[in-house]
């Protein structure tokens, strides 16, 4: 493979050239669930690739739709399981976002199953990941579509697939992801990639989101599935997809507890591997290896306790228990990842539903709901992630 010698936003430019999705003029988004007689099946894989994603749509008269392929080691399971059920060439493949554990494992995808068409986010990313993944679609001569919100993929005409969000001038890549919702008949799927709450709150604003299952965002992070998206979406199943015993604590208690408040069932990619949502466009079956009920995800020591507030500027960070009980935080850590800086907690309980603030800089406050760090000014302005630990060094929650 030729060595890449041109800038990423050139690679592009050059691959836009002349290859659209349909577009909808509406800047309302409302995807259509028209109410059908049940048809063909059309089954939506969630592929386990770990502590990343990958969905597989194949369509009720034969399509098949790629959305991420988790991370480069994935790569190979990945076009194993594709194989395995009969995929030979993929009509579309969509990178939500350019974080490696979405596309890292397209490289081996791209290398080994023949692609109609490449949907990418349009964020560009310096990372040899992303680059390479370009420089494949450049060689393979592969259409490349930058979607605008509102556009639907055009797999099969008994589906609505529609873009609700794109996010390419996102300074961050999570919010940059691609979010899908895919209905056929009365059946309907939310593909949240890694969009987080903010990418949420702007949804919200413009589309119905009600879906029947929900793919959850960031592979259930509690930078994603707020108490209000998961009231509109009222999935009847959540997948989760993550990887087990993951250094990022994933998936949250608390969007766990949020979830079961609605009494969502859920499945988890790391418990149960390898989800099937098969439907008929009226009914729904959720097939797993073995498993025929929901997942049962165990509840953590740290339920509740989680970084609800960041002011970089200010230097200040809110720790909130939203649980139902008290929780001593000696000996738990609060991590300035930029930095590698981390802050001690003391000997000292959280109440249920309240918030203690961890304060730095030459502001910095003690006493009354407040612990003082250090004078030193500890946070990046322009951008810098907050990771909360407990006493056994396990990350509970991360605020990016």
């Amino acid at each position: 493979m030729r060595k890449i010698t041109f800038l990423v936003s050139i690679c592009i430019a050059v691959l836009l050239s002349g290859c659209t999705l349909n577009q909808q003029p509406d800047k309302t988004i409302q995807a259509s669930q028209v109410p059908v007689e049940p048809g063909d099946k059309m089954k939506v894989h969630f592929i386990n690739v770990g502590q990343g994603d990958s969905i597989l749509v194949q369509s009720p008269n034969g399509k098949n739709l790629l959305v991420d392929g988790g991370t480069k080691e994935a790569g190979k399971d990945v076009v194993n399981y594709l194989r395995k059920h009969g995929v030979e060439k993929l009509d579309y493949v969509v990178a939500t976002h350019p974080d490696a554990d979405h596309i890292g494992g397209l490289h081996s995808v791209l290398n080994s199953i023949s692609i109609k068409n490449f949907v990418d986010s349009g964020k560009t990313h310096t990372s040899q990941t992303y680059e390479e993944m370009l420089q494949l679609i450049l060689d393979k001569n592969i259409p490349f579509i930058v979607p605008k919100t509102g556009d639907t993929i055009p797999l099969d005409e008994e589906l609505d697939i529609s873009v609700i969000h794109m996010g390419d001038k996102s300074a961050d890549n999570n919010e940059a992801s691609i979010v899908l919702k895919l209905s056929y008949g009365e059946t309907s799927f939310l593909l949240m990639g890694d969009a987080d709450i903010r990418v949420e709150k702007d949804i919200l604003e413009e589309t119905n989101v009600k879906a029947t299952v929900l793919k959850a965002g960031h592979h259930g992070s509690d930078t994603s599935s707020s108490q209000d998206f998961i009231e509109a979406v009222n999935p009847e199943v959540t997948i989760l997809s993550y990887g087990k015993d993951n250094s990022y604590g994933h998936p949250n208690a608390e969007v766990k507890s949020r979830l079961e408040r609605i009494s969502s069932q859920l499945y988890a990619t790391a418990i149960v591997g390898n989800i099937v949502v098969e439907t008929d466009g009226v009914d729904y079956n959720v097939i797993t290896n073995g498993n025929v009920g929901p997942t049962e995800i165990a509840n953590t020591e740290a339920i509740g306790i989680n970084i609800s507030s960041k002011d970089l500027r200010g230097e200040i960070v809110g720790i909130t228990n939203s649980g139902a009980s008290a929780v001593n935080l000696e000996e738990w850590q609060l991590v300035s990842v930029a930095g590698n800086q981390t802050f001690k907690f003391p000997n000292i309980s959280l109440q249920a539903g309240k918030t203690i603030y961890v304060t730095s800089g030459p502001k910095a406050k003690e006493g009354a709901g407040y612990l003082k760090w250090t004078t030193t000014q500890m946070w990046r302005n322009d951008g810098d992630a907050a990771i909360l630990l407990n006493n056994k060094g396990e990350i509970v929650s991360e605020f990016e």
